[in-house]
């Protein structure tokens, strides 16, 4: 959903045309598309795009009017996309060069025209206009809420009189947002299961077809087939046709329906798990052994805890609100930072008595996780907390138990 920043000189060919008009309503001069731009390679184009294309068939020019405009040069851009603060824009370029960009970074565009009576044409690019001028151009951007898809579906709200809502805003929809993220990550099990384990349980509530559509497929999916009441009474769709411009080769697709991904993540956990029990009956009477199921624990630690470090920082101290009440942080927090330390000295140390003590709290420590996760487990039975994170717990429970089990073998021979 996200795009470089750059803008055109800020003067509008729109004006110049409303001008030069001499009969009739220029907006009969305009031909307004929406443009569905596929996912690409960054995990922040991973979504899609959405803009508004304008033509002018006075000008014999087509400019494209973006909703989802940043830049990594802004001030203080990373410490604001840190505390959740992200700054985007507003901007306008000319679509042919637009799509060109779009083409060569293999990503599909498909363009829906809308069938609109002249005067909601002028009134939509007004709009837009007003939209790209320096003091209205920035908006403090959120992923599901205000992004580049929800201004353009707003935007069609407006020219539709509050038609778009009325026949949206209350119907329930499809899947809900952590459903909506699989269906785009399914392809990368890391970033798949990051973004799970950090998205608290606000993101699995019902919700509406409106609030799907933060996501510009799904305004690509619904305005197909609507049809809407224009100021004379007509019943008239609202996109007259639907053209593919390019289409993307070899790219993952976005799923129709999403797959809950605990079942791979339990699988993984317990292939790891099976794996560490076989060295250990293989070689779990060398030394070699001890240092190996250290540096095993020093790096799960390392994982696990600066993922947690991350999501205690950010559901305390930012305005990523999609992160915020997440029961993950229960068993998966800075914690875990301590078996870094912990499963270095037990595997490396040559002193048997800090041996012995990085054993007890390396055993302290994963009966603690262990323990977070079951009770996360049991107080899902209550209507307060229904956090979807079974994939987080298929993941960490395996560990746990073998880890338990190996510290408990080991320090009995010690």
């Amino acid at each position: 959903m996200l795009m470089i920043l750059f803008f055109l000189p800020q003067y509008s060919v729109f004006a110049q045309s409303r001008t030069g008009a001499q009969t009739g309503r220029w907006g009969d001069d305009l031909t307004l598309r929406v443009a569905l731009i596929g996912p690409g390679d960054e995990l922040y184009f991973w979504w899609g795009h959405i803009g508004l294309v304008v033509e002018d068939r006075r000008t014999d020019r087509a400019r494209i009017y973006d909703w989802g405009l940043f830049s990594f040069e802004n001030e203080n851009f990373f410490v604001n996309f840190a505390f959740g603060r992200l700054i985007y824009s507003t901007g306008v370029t000319w679509a042919q060069s637009d799509f060109d960009r779009y083409i060569r970074a293999n990503r599909s565009i498909t363009l829906f025209t809308l069938d609109l009576p002249a005067e909601k044409k002028e009134a939509i690019v007004l709009f837009a206009e007003e939209n790209i001028l320096p003091e209205n151009r920035d908006y403090l951007y959120h992923h599901f809420d205000d992004n580049c898809a929800t201004r353009i579906r707003d935007i069609l709200d407006i020219a539709l009189d509050g038609q778009f809502k009325a026949t949206f805003g209350e119907m329930p929809g499809r899947f809900t947002l952590r459903q909506h993220v699989w269906r785009h990550t399914w392809f990368n099990p890391f970033f798949d299961w990051i973004l799970n384990f950090w998205m608290g349980q606000g993101i699995d509530k019902p919700i509406t077809v409106w609030d799907e559509m933060f996501l510009p497929s799904e305004i690509a999916k619904w305005i197909q087939n609507f049809r809407y009441t224009d100021l004379d009474g007509n019943e008239r769709y609202l996109v007259s046709s639907v053209e593919t411009v390019f289409s993307a080769v070899g790219r993952p697709v976005v799923r129709d329906t999403p797959i809950n991904p605990w079942p791979g993540a339990l699988l993984i956990s317990l292939l790891f798990c099976a794996l560490l029990l076989i060295f250990y009956i293989l070689w779990g009477r060398r030394n070699g052994f001890r240092a190996f199921l250290g540096t095993v624990n020093s790096l799960l630690g390392l994982l696990f805890g600066i993922a947690g470090s991350m999501l205690f920082f950010m559901m305390l101290f930012t305005e990523h609100d999609y992160t915020f009440n997440n029961i993950n942080i229960v068993f998966a927090n800075p914690l875990f930072l301590a078996a870094v330390p912990l499963g270095l000295t037990f595997g490396f140390t040559k002193n048997a008595r800090k041996c012995l003590f990085a054993i007890r709290l390396l055993r302290v420590l994963w009966s603690y996780v262990l323990l977070g996760c079951l009770f996360t487990i049991v107080i899902r039975f209550f209507p307060a907390f229904f956090q979807q994170n079974q994939v987080t717990q298929a993941l960490i429970i395996p560990i746990a138990f073998t880890m338990i089990f190996l510290m408990t073998k080991l320090k009995a021979k010690l």
